[in-house]
């Protein structure tokens, strides 16, 4: 499992569809808002949490469709599927991948594009609380539907689709936590909310990524 861990993050460095184009993607959301709302800070202010939380949320879509497309592509999934080692520790281990491609970088550069939207100072900390717990609920999903996806032409714009939907409660409370703690408000409550459901994907997805794995390769 390890193995196939440093594989995937090697290929999705070498790709160039990692970080990188989740990160640029990112500052783009960031920097176009002001010019579609306007620059004053009592505008940017209220909106900046949803802002941040949304631009993180399309951020994750855009390489789920790799997920298992290249080893698809290049027979390697089909040995792993007969491998002794199990299809959801696979369907796992590659969601980490790009959880930590993706995710994780975008929690980190979170707080300095929160700086674009004048996000107050009370939410920053929220901010990336809420992104480190609900970010790998989106891999995780993402996971999911590129499995259900795996093998179809043109499946990224019904990935798209299929997840989308399955996000929006992540959204809604990662958004909600930190509007709450830019307000002074508790923020435990919506942040607990999220982290069960991240919990929640963690166990059961990988197994229904790997039925829809099985179901696709025969």
């Amino acid at each position: 499992m390890r193995g196939l861990l440093i594989r995937d993050l090697r290929l999705a460095i070498r790709a160039g569809g990692g970080f990188g184009l989740a990160l640029a993607f990112f500052l783009i959301v960031v920097i176009l808002v002001p010019f579609g709302v306007g620059p004053s800070a009592n505008v940017l202010a209220p909106i900046a949490p949803g802002i941040l939380w949304l631009g993180a949320l399309l951020a994750c879509l855009l390489s789920l469709d790799r997920i298992f497309a290249t080893d698809f592509e290049d027979g390697s999934l089909e040995f792993l599927a007969t491998a002794p080692v199990p299809l959801e520790g696979v369907v796992a281990v590659k969601a980490l991948a790009h959880w930590l491609t993706t995710g994780l970088p975008l929690t980190l550069a979170a707080p300095v594009f929160g700086i674009f939207l004048n996000l107050p100072g009370g939410g920053y900390g929220w901010l990336v609380a809420s992104l480190a717990l609900g970010t790998p609920a989106l891999s995780m999903i993402g996971a999911f539907g590129a499995a259900l996806t795996v093998g179809l032409k043109r499946g990224g714009l019904l990935l798209s689709l299929l997840v989308l939907p399955l996000y929006i409660p992540t959204l809604i409370f990662g958004a909600d936590t930190v509007r709450r703690g830019v307000e002074g408000l508790d923020a435990g409550t919506p942040l607990i909310l999220m982290a069960g459901i991240t919990f929640g994907t963690l166990a059961l997805l990988p197994f229904a990524g790997a039925a829809a794995l099985r179901v696709n390769l025969r």
